[in-house]
């Protein structure tokens, strides 16, 4: 479910201390309910699926990621662009610099910036624009937790702004809707090793 983007600028997350000439673009609901210290699993699975490359469910999200991959590899676009995904760090506070960076995510064009008990950002910087996904966990209003994710983007230039605008349908009709659930079933199947733990 999308959420109002108030969901994530009205929380006192750390990350707008370094993020205010980004936009929110999308604040989702995550499928992941839990308890309140199972954050640090919401963690380790999205990093698990980003280091496996984007998975998405069905074959018009994986032809849209195909195609979104080969354009971007012939165009130049997944090049690093004027802001370095290390830009985020250079602009953390001390408390956050000299805490946990969150995990690594190998080839993934993700680079974690910091992770905390209840947020966790990481960036990615190319030629269209400079994005970074965050991840909270928040009460579900009856008693539980549930994961959130937020995804902030600054546009690269005129181009990077039409990029966003012009990939704005397909994120919305394919790759979120697949992404969230494959979210939430790989929360689901995992639920009884995190009880277990």
């Amino acid at each position: 479910m999308r959420l109002p983007r108030t969901a994530h600028t009205d929380r006192p997350w750390r990350i707008h201390e370094i993020t205010g000439d980004f936009t929110t673009e999308d604040v989702w609901v995550l499928p992941t309910p839990g308890g309140p210290d199972d954050f640090v699993w919401l963690v380790r699975q999205m990093a698990e699926g980003l280091r496996g490359g984007v998975r998405g469910e069905g074959a018009v999200s994986r032809a849209l990621f195909a195609v979104r991959w080969r354009l971007g590899a012939l165009l130049g676009w997944d090049k690093p662009g004027t802001d370095t995904q290390s830009c985020l760090r250079d602009r953390l506070p001390a408390d956050l610099r000299d805490g946990p960076r969150g995990p690594d995510l190998g080839s993934s064009p993700f680079t974690s910036v910091y992770q905390r008990d209840d947020e966790w950002a990481a960036e990615m910087g190319n030629k269209t624009v400079h994005a970074v996904m965050h991840i909270g966990w928040v009460p579900d209003g009856s008693g539980g937790y549930r994961g959130q994710m937020a995804v902030l983007v600054r546009p690269n230039g005129l181009f990077g702004t039409l990029y966003m605008a012009a990939i704005k349908p397909f994120r919305y009709l394919g790759v979120y809707p697949a992404l969230l659930r494959s979210i939430g079933r790989e929360w689901q199947a995992n639920a009884a090793g995190r009880r277990v733990r």
